[in-house]
């Protein structure tokens, strides 16, 4: 088999088939982008999380959840290259599976990085992503702030609560709305019911992953913050980096007109 030597988004030198045939995703967002660059038949394994495309979802073997996963079924599939990410799969999980098989770990913490990795993940595969980063691009490109300066908290977890932080991939999304971010200091913190009132946000998003909020949770924060504004969100258009990014800016104008 002829292979390739190639640096993933963590400065990590992996050698990987010129052209795989067996790959498996261990991270939803990514999934998506194989599909939607055409892998269909060359995409082995995925992930219990990873819930687009539905048919996929389906039909592919899964190989356990982002953070536990079933190394017997991966052996099984015999993958010759698995994409993984840096935060959402475990270090250990990565060491270990490095040494059967070609992995490659993308770092997003930003629109570029997730652009970029796009990118690199169409020339390991050997397919053509350029179409899909010039929509994205254009897309973003077209963007207007929606409210400008807004302070602005975004809920990811309720008990305890948890926002999203400084140096995340949803912070930026937030920053390309115009949004100020409330958490400005660490990543993904712990908040106290205290916490949320001293923050004193005038804008509460309510993520619909990975915890489900729904509207009771929007009745409840009032209690909290009378005066704020606070919507439930569609968590994957904050977070997920791969070729739904292309669908964010319209989503982003629609649900905050």
């Amino acid at each position: 088999m002829e292979t390739r030597t190639v640096i993933d988004q963590v400065g990590r030198t992996v050698l990987i088939p010129k052209f795989p045939k067996r790959i498996i995703s261990l991270v939803p967002s990514q999934t998506e982008l194989l599909f939607d660059l055409g892998l269909d038949q060359r995409v082995v394994g995925i992930t219990k999380f990873c819930v687009h495309p539905k048919e996929w979802f389906r039909t592919k073997a899964r190989i356990g959840g982002t953070k536990k996963l079933n190394f017997n079924t991966i052996s099984d599939l015999n993958p010759d290259l698995i994409i993984a990410n840096k935060e959402e799969n475990n270090k250990e999980d990565i060491e270990r599976l490095e040494k059967d098989f070609p992995v490659w770990v993308s770092d997003i913490n930003n629109l570029d990085s997730a652009v970029e990795m796009i990118q690199l993940v169409g020339k390991i595969t050997q397919t053509n992503a350029s179409k899909l980063v010039t929509e994205i691009e254009t897309e973003f490109q077209e963007l207007k702030p929606i409210y400008p300066k807004k302070k602005t908290l975004y809920l990811i977890w309720k008990n305890p609560y948890m926002s999203a932080g400084s140096d995340t991939f949803i912070h930026d999304i937030m920053k390309r709305c115009g949004f100020e971010n409330a958490i400005s200091d660490s990543r993904y913190p712990q908040l106290s019911e205290q916490n949320i009132v001293a923050l004193k946000p005038e804008l509460v998003l309510l993520s619909s992953e990975p915890f489900p909020f729904k509207a009771k949770h929007i009745e409840e924060l009032h209690g909290l913050l009378p005066n704020a504004e606070i919507k439930l969100v569609n968590g994957e258009m904050f977070s997920w980096y791969g070729s739904r990014l292309k669908h964010v800016p319209p989503y982003l104008s629609t649900i905050f007109q």
